[in-house]
């Protein structure tokens, strides 16, 4: 099995790697996010992509949401054969945070060394006004956004978008996103996957 996520202390370390965050339930995970997460990897010059899955996000429904424990291990086994490179981790159950500015902030306090990079598609960033804090998250860490059948025009004419429209960069600034410090975003070109955990869970499938 793949590295487990005991490989990322909860302490923190010294490493010095450019880190992509996805976070996200993972309910289950599917093709959309190793996608996301390897085209993340290639364009940005990323190190590593660190896959939050989440103990239980604010914005979504209890109803339907499978366990931490096997959304973790579904999670684990999909990214299994891609090493050290991507990691399903549980870290923000064991550092005791469930928002996204607190996840961020504690971060960076426990990795100095790293630089970390928010990743997401476009349909977090067109209801992430809804987020506790996100203008502080938009200071905290630059952020990449792959697109989203359905979600583009509303995530990049929405309020957060008109909010940070002057901290965009073209997509050819990608490789240097890592090391640019908050205040500052891309939307990556890439193809578009519909799939959702919602349509997924419905069908009665199991992890695309």
């Amino acid at each position: 099995m793949g590295a487990s996520s005991s490989t990322i202390p909860v302490h923190g370390d010294r490493r010095r790697a450019c880190i992509g965050l996805l976070g996200g339930s993972f309910n289950p995970i599917h093709e959309g996010h190793i996608q996301l997460a390897c085209r993340a990897l290639r364009q940005l010059g990323l190190d590593q992509v660190w896959l939050l899955v989440s103990p239980g996000n604010p914005l979504k429904p209890v109803a339907g949401m499978a366990p931490a424990s096997q959304r973790l291990e579904q999670a684990r086994r999909r990214v299994a054969p891609f090493g050290r490179r991507i990691i399903a981790t549980d870290i923000e159950s064991r550092m005791g945070t469930r928002y996204t500015v607190d996840t961020i902030t504690q971060l960076r306090q426990r990795f100095p060394r790293a630089h970390f990079v928010w990743l997401m598609g476009a349909d977090g960033l067109a209801q992430m006004a809804r987020w506790r804090r996100w203008k502080r998250i938009m200071k905290l860490v630059p952020i990449a956004i792959l697109p989203r059948p359905g979600y583009n025009p509303a995530a990049l004419h929405g309020r957060v978008a008109r909010y940070m429209a002057s901290w965009r960069r073209p997509a050819r600034e990608a490789p240097v996103l890592a090391r640019q410090g908050g205040c500052v975003w891309v939307f990556l070109p890439a193809p578009q996957n519909a799939i959702s955990a919602t349509e997924i869970r419905a069908s009665g499938r199991g992890p695309a």
